[in-house]
């Protein structure tokens, strides 16, 4: 994995991905003492960063096998991606979803014309259930993180964020299986290896921040965090290496610290962030980072979030 790798990827997804916009507030700058710069993937195709590496992915099938299909695993928003991707090209997607998947992805996977089998995720395997249907159908088989040509369409988010906003100390990132914050670690010291690269997960899906203290690969059981798109039990096998190698360190957020950064997005800055997007906010206005840090990127993930869900917080 390299620059020029995310360099090639952000080439190829140009017809697909919005380049999405950066956001400042000054009230958040007074709470977390840091100068923050969000840049909204909550406002890219699908309402999330997936439609990155999932179009990159796809665009490098040869076009002869398109008419084979894909298939996917995902609770919703890779989902999403997948579909709206495949259907730019014409090839059939098949999603694998979680039977408690939030209903608005459900609905939005559904409406981007891929065919939904859902699963219960505590008793069954995603993956071998999507390996199966890729076996029967002969379709290629999109994983949501562990694979460089994912990794490299996600890092493409940094590589806008870093070309826009110049001399950042610091680039927060919400871990869920690996693959974003590999791709933008990857950008972000491919630019500049000063900069310092920030992980934060759920304290119920800490996965890879229990992986970095082993030194090895650690599963978890099956998270109940309110922030679904984090719910990835052990880190991918590609990914893993390349965060003990370029991720400087990793925070942990409450349920509640979630909740109070999905709250002050949405009424303070007018983001609609899921709580999966709004994880690194949260670990800033916890006030998690190391002092001495200005400039600081955050990259608020998605903002696929059920209206129910949304009201309760």
């Amino acid at each position: 994995m390299t620059l020029d790798d995310i360099r090639r990827a952000a080439q190829r997804i140009g017809p697909i991905a919005h380049r999405t916009p950066v956001m400042t507030s000054r009230t958040f700058n007074a709470l977390a003492g840091v100068e923050a710069f969000f840049k909204c993937e909550n406002l890219q195709r699908g309402g999330a960063f997936k439609i990155r590496g999932a179009a990159n992915f796809i665009f490098s099938i040869p076009e002869a096998d398109h008419a084979r299909g894909v298939v996917a695993y995902s609770s919703g928003n890779h989902a999403q991606a997948v579909a709206i991707a495949a259907a730019s090209v014409g090839a059939p997607a098949t999603i694998v979803m979680p039977a408690d998947a939030p209903r608005s992805k459900l609905e939005a996977t559904r409406g981007y014309g891929a065919r939904v089998v859902i699963y219960d995720r505590l008793r069954e395997d995603r993956e071998a259930i999507g390996g199966r249907i890729a076996a029967e159908t002969g379709a290629a088989l999109v994983p949501p993180y562990d694979h460089p040509w994912i990794i490299s369409g996600q890092g493409t988010a940094a590589l806008e964020l870093m070309e826009e906003v110049a001399g950042l100390d610091a680039l927060v990132v919400c871990i869920g299986g690996g693959g974003l914050i590999s791709g933008c670690a990857t950008a972000a010291k491919g630019l500049d290896p000063a900069i310092r690269v920030f992980g934060v997960e759920p304290e119920d899906g800490n996965d890879t921040w229990l992986s970095l203290g082993a030194g090895e690969r650690r599963e978890i059981p099956p998270p109940a965090t309110i922030a679904d798109g984090l719910r990835a039990q052990k880190p991918g096998a590609v990914t893993f290496p390349i965060i003990q190698r370029l991720v400087d360190d990793i925070f942990l957020v409450s349920e509640d610290q979630i909740k109070t950064a999905v709250k002050f997005l949405l009424t303070r800055m007018k983001i609609l962030a899921e709580p999966s997007g709004a994880v690194p906010a949260a670990a800033v206005l916890a006030g998690k980072l190391p002092p001495g840090l200005g400039r600081v990127g955050i990259l608020i993930s998605g903002g696929n979030v059920d209206y129910e869900l949304l009201a309760s917080m």
